[in-house]
């Protein structure tokens, strides 16, 4: 117990959450507690989740529900949970245990966090619980600071809408050997009611209320392949907009009336909103004790290192943008386009970031965020561009490339995700002027689900490809990314399953590409 109070601690402070959030997360003893809780059926019904491996530890997690598309089905007490840390999957080594409460004030989830491992190692874990035991989770520490490991292996995805097909694609991740990392760039849930003719279904009307956005989490949770895949690898978890609402920006919703089908919503009613969903997306999530939220709000960028060969800027591309132009979703170029001061992921963290785009901090320089970066012209005659991307802020991006290049860091790569299509291309400083060179390459992962079985091109791909030369690939089958990083190369693997809308579907392999360091420029593999 005294560990996981210094470890909360330690995380707070350093993240300056302040001590109100401290004291929130004291472990003392409630003074309603189950101290001898007995359960008719598993409360591990969610599985287990690590997640934000350091060198020296990670996070790992489970949420209580033996009734979980009811709200839980848990009293309103603390349960103490105990926890077992193993060298194998047999648990004859064990190297750590101890004891945690599950507060009915977070919907009975943990968060242990541990320090102390040793680096570059991986381990089992496991809970138990009223007489009840969770399945067992695999995963792993960070390589040490100054370490220099050979190579490094981790899956980008996200975009899984459950109504839309099954989650194939996350039993092929867990499959997925010697995986250091799996970064879900958001939509991890998706808030609306259910729909007809889709393969499955939304198990309520569009999510409002804590104990709803529980209940979708739950569904999510219970999928099977899912489920694995989280019990496989540690994740890095983020959140883009179905998490909370779609295209939400900043204090904003797509509710306030830009929608014709629905009314207005002020900023401070679509806080209760957010103070909902950002409460139960951490829940839900392997996250340390310093991210937990503070009503609406939610500290989520972060930084990660992976010894000497790559640092992890994981990015919020949501909660600090300023509103979507050009009446947002897909539009020609307007004035409110060109605004200098537009935000896309505000000031603390665009000096963040910059601190962070510097030479000498490790090798490769991972930047892992929501929405593409890539310039992507759609338009047939005059230039069309997705508003709801950095397209729609290019202000925003210039100075994050003059960030960039001024710095002289070599090896930057970005993944993102959103789009439900796969994408990769070279990010140059000026896409209206490419003779000024490049400063980094982007990969974008297609969707898990979100889209249906999709195709291997569209109508417009041809003139898409020929419109953005920057552009070296696309593909609109469902699916993820598998990168590799060793000292010279960064590799992109862009899996595919040929349809989400029966289970089971076979892993597929879509495009495959190499990026050498110091040349920010894509090689078929």
């Amino acid at each position: 117990m005294r560990e996981i109070l210094t470890l909360s601690r330690r995380g707070l402070l350093v993240a300056g959450r302040g001590m109100a959030a401290l004291a929130a997360l004291q472990p003392a003893a409630p003074r309603r507690a189950w101290a001898q809780p007995r359960f008719a059926t598993s409360p591990f019904t969610l599985g287990v989740a690590s997640g934000d491996p350091w060198p020296d530890g990670m996070v790992l997690w489970t949420r209580l529900a033996p009734a979980p598309l009811e709200g839980g089905g848990m009293p309103m007490l603390a349960v103490p949970v105990t926890w077992e840390l193993a060298e194998d999957a047999a648990f004859q080594r064990i190297l750590r245990q101890g004891e945690a409460l599950a507060r009915p004030e977070l919907g009975h989830s943990l968060h242990v966090e541990l320090t102390g491992l040793p680096a570059g190692s991986s381990f089992h874990y496991r809970f138990r619980a009223g007489g009840w035991e969770s399945p067992v989770g695999r995963t792993r520490t960070a390589p040490a600071a100054e370490a220099a490991p050979g190579r490094l292996r981790f899956v980008n995805a996200g975009c899984q809408n459950y109504e839309h097909g099954f989650f194939s694609a996350w039993r092929h991740v867990a499959e997925e050997d010697d995986l250091d990392f799996v970064f879900h760039y958001g939509d991890y849930i998706y808030e609306g009611g259910p729909r007809g003719g889709q393969p499955r279904r939304h198990n309520s009307a569009e999510v409002y209320s804590l104990e709803a956005y529980r209940n979708r989490y739950a569904l999510y949770k219970l999928d099977p392949d899912l489920a694995a895949a989280q019990a496989a690898h540690p994740f890095l978890p983020s959140f883009d907009d179905h998490e909370v609402d779609n295209d939400w920006a900043g204090p904003f919703s797509e509710e306030d009336g830009s929608r014709r089908d629905r009314p207005a919503v002020p900023p401070e009613l679509f806080a209760l909103r957010k103070q909902a969903a950002f409460q139960a997306w951490y829940e839900h999530m392997p996250l340390r004790p310093s991210q937990l939220p503070r009503g609406p709000e939610i500290l989520a960028y972060r930084g990660l290192r992976f010894g000497r060969l790559l640092e992890v800027s994981v990015l919020d591309t949501r909660s600090f943008r300023t509103r979507q132009p050009c009446g947002g979703a897909t539009a020609a170029s307007c004035p409110a386009r060109d605004d200098p001061a537009a935000q896309m992921i505000g000031p603390a963290q665009e000096a963040w970031l910059a601190g962070r785009l510097r030479p000498g901090r490790a090798r490769w320089s991972l930047l892992a965020q929501q929405v593409p970066m890539l310039q992507r012209d759609t338009g047939s005659e005059a230039p069309r561009y997705a508003m709801d991307k950095w397209d729609g802020y290019p202000a925003a991006r210039d100075r994050l490339f003059a960030a960039a290049q001024e710095s002289g860091l070599q090896g930057l790569a970005v993944v993102s995700g959103d789009v439900h299509a796969a994408w990769a291309g070279t990010l140059l400083r000026d896409f209206a002027r490419p003779e000024r060179g490049a400063v980094g390459v982007e990969f974008t992962a297609t969707s898990i689900s979100s889209g249906g079985d999709g195709s291997e091109q569209t109508p417009a791909t041809p003139r898409i490809l020929a419109r953005n030369p920057h552009l070296a690939f696309f593909n609109n089958r469902r699916g993820y990314t598998l990168h590799e990083v060793t000292e010279a190369v960064l590799t992109a693997r862009f899996r595919a399953v040929a349809e989400v809308s029966r289970p089971g579907a076979a892993r597929e392999e879509r495009g495959h590409f190499a990026v050498e360091h110091g040349r920010a420029a894509l090689n078929p593999a």
